[in-house]
Parts: structure tokens; C-alpha cells; sequence
């Protein structure tokens, strides 16, 4: 059982507006082969919310009538969605660029025969979360053996093409930090990981993002069991930079959840803080179809100083040096 989280106020996090609407990103349930501790998402074997094909199809016909650039998956495992390879087909058709967010040991799942194959032929960005080079530290933070299947799940991409010069496919790493510190300079940590993963397994992949850890779900209830959840949010709100507020992901993105609710981010998702528009408390993607939401507020609250504290954090990594 979790530690009751705190709840998120608002103490003076400058109000933002957003911008055009360029990334939609979709959570296709929440259920994953994995149970991560840094896991905002609170996503594991035992989850059963799963996005229906009916919600889906919505989400098919919003990237037809909006001109979203970018379709981010993401989970739980969204591969794990039975309706997953179907959205994506349909979406390239609508050329329209597919990030899988993939935890890379779901490649080996039974089931999932052909996946990497799949991805590699829809030219899908894989993003693939690896939160160290180091096997004890994976294996610590994400479960027994998850980093020689991570390995093995990258080896596989690789032969495919993913993270190969002038390939087009696109294998990007995601780290996050083992406790409740900041990510390092990403440039130089990417550095490292490079070197490291070609010279003791001859792995390759594109780019580093580096995230700091969200004090939500299962990651702030480890904070407060551990009595340290308050000096966490002392760090993220006095590492506060204002210049990153420009490039918050928020203001060119949408996250639906696997009912088809809209909301300004996942984190807010995660929160159960609805995307407001007109007063109203919830909205459906459904009802977005046609509708500009360039200069509509964005809810935020304390839990937002974790993208703009430091280097900033975003879906496609640090926003700053």
C-alpha cells in the first residue's frame, strides 16, 4: 500500500498559456510487464485500464482534422494494448510521426513476435527509458534482470537499424535519477552512456534525454514513506529557471488518457487535473475536433517545478544546459 501523497497546491508556479497544438500524446493503459519505482504513472502487471478501439478511432479521427505533427504513445506498455499496431499503421497513413515510448524488455514478451520488426518498418521513434549504464542500478530501480533484457532489447533494434547514421530510425534513451536529485548535464551524460554501451556491448543508439523524477504515484509515495518528499519539492522549486518556461512541453501538447479524457500533460493526468476549458471539469478528445486551443491556460501546480528546475525536463529531454 502507498504512503499518502501531499496535496498539490499551486504556491506561485508563473501561469502559462499554450501555444500551437503540435504533439498528441496518448496513454494507452496502464498496464505494463514492469513495475518501476520512478514510475509516475503507477503502471504495472496488474493493471487492467486499456484503451478501447473505440476511443481510439476518436483519437484516429482528432489527427485527421488537427495537424498534430507528432503521435507520442505511452503507458503502462502501449504495445500491450491489443489495438496498438492498428493506431500506428493508421496514424503513419496519415503521415503523421509515431513515438513508441517503449521499456524495451516488452519486445520479448509473448505476443509481441514481430514487434520490433513492425516498428522498424512504420519508421516509429523509439524512446526507451535505460536509467543507467550500470546493471545493478537498472536492475534496483526497474526489477531482476531487466537490464540484460533492456540490452537484448536495443541489441535487437540494432540489428534492425534503430540508432544507426543516416538510418532514419531513431532509438533515443531516457535517464532519470536513482533518488531525489536532479539529472546531470544531459550532453555529457549522453557522452558516457555512448561510450560505455559501444565498448562493453557494442550497442548504439541516437540520443540521451535526461528526465528528473516526478514526486507523483508511486515515486512521491517512495519520497514520503521516506520522509523526504517536502526537501524534494525544496529542490525542484529553488533550482525554479525561468527561461525554461518557454519550452515546457505543455504548450504544444495534449494527453489523453485511456478513456479519451484531455488533459495539458501526463503529469496532470496522473494528478486527475483535467485540461479546463470554458469551466468545464472535463473535456473528451472527442469534443477538441476542430478547436484552436492556442492561448488556453494550462493547469499547473507544485509538482510543475519538475520541468523547470535545472536543465529543465521535457518529452524530448533537457530544455537548457
Amino acid at each position: 500500500m502507498h504512503a499518502t501523497l501531499p496535496l498539490m497546491r499551486r504556491y506561485g508556479f508563473p501561469p502559462i498559456r499554450r501555444n500551437r497544438l503540435e504533439t498528441l500524446q496518448v496513454n494507452l493503459g496502464y498496464r505494463c510487464n514492469q513495475s518501476c519505482l520512478h514510475c509516475h504513472v503507477n503502471a504495472g502487471p496488474n493493471r487492467s485500464e486499456m484503451m478501447s478501439r473505440e476511443t481510439i478511432l476518436d483519437v484516429l479521427t482528432f489527427i485527421g482534422v488537427a495537424g498534430v505533427r507528432k503521435l507520442d504513445l505511452t503507458g503502462g506498455a502501449p504495445e500491450l494494448n491489443p489495438h496498438f499496431r492498428e493506431l500506428v499503421l493508421r496514424a503513419r497513413e496519415l503521415g503523421v510521426q509515431v513515438m513508441d515510448r517503449c521499456n524495451l524488455t516488452v519486445l520479448e514478451e509473448p505476443g509481441q513476435e514481430g514487434l520490433a520488426e513492425f516498428l522498424a518498418h512504420q519508421r516509429v521513434e523509439v524512446v526507451a527509458s535505460l536509467p543507467c549504464y550500470l546493471e545493478d542500478n537498472v536492475d534496483r530501480q526497474r526489477g531482476k534482470g531487466v537490464f540484460t533484457r533492456s540490452l537484448r532489447g536495443i541489441a535487437r533494434l540494432n540489428a534492425l537499424g534503430y540508432g544507426r547514421d543516416g538510418s532514419g530510425l531513431e532509438l533515443n534513451l531516457v535517464y532519470n535519477p536513482q533518488g531525489p536529485s536532479l539529472p546531470p548535464a544531459q550532453d555529457a551524460l549522453e557522452a558516457e552512456y555512448k561510450r560505455i554501451l559501444e565498448q562493453a556491448y557494442g550497442l548504439r543508439f541516437n540520443r540521451l534525454y535526461t528526465l528528473a523524477n516526478m514526486p507523483i504515484q508511486r515515486f512521491g509515495s517512495t519520497l514520503v514513506s521516506k520522509g523526504c518528499f517536502d526537501d524534494y519539492m525544496a529542490l525542484l522549486k529553488g533550482a525554479h529557471r525561468e527561461e525554461n518556461l518557454a519550452g515546457v512541453m505543455c504548450r504544444a501538447l495534449i494527453s489523453v488518457d485511456w478513456q479519451g479524457a484531455v488533459y495539458d500533460c501526463d503529469f496532470n493526468q496522473m494528478l486527475g487535473l483535467p485540461l479546463v476549458i470554458e469551466g468545464r471539469a472535463r473535456t473528451q478528445l472527442s469534443e477538441l475536433i476542430g478547436r484552436d486551443l492556442a492561448g488556453n491556460p494550462i493547469v499547473v501546480r507544485d509538482h510543475c517545478y519538475g520541468c523547470t528546475a535545472g536543465q529543465g525536463s521535457s518529452c524530448g529531454g533537457a530544455l537548457g544546459d
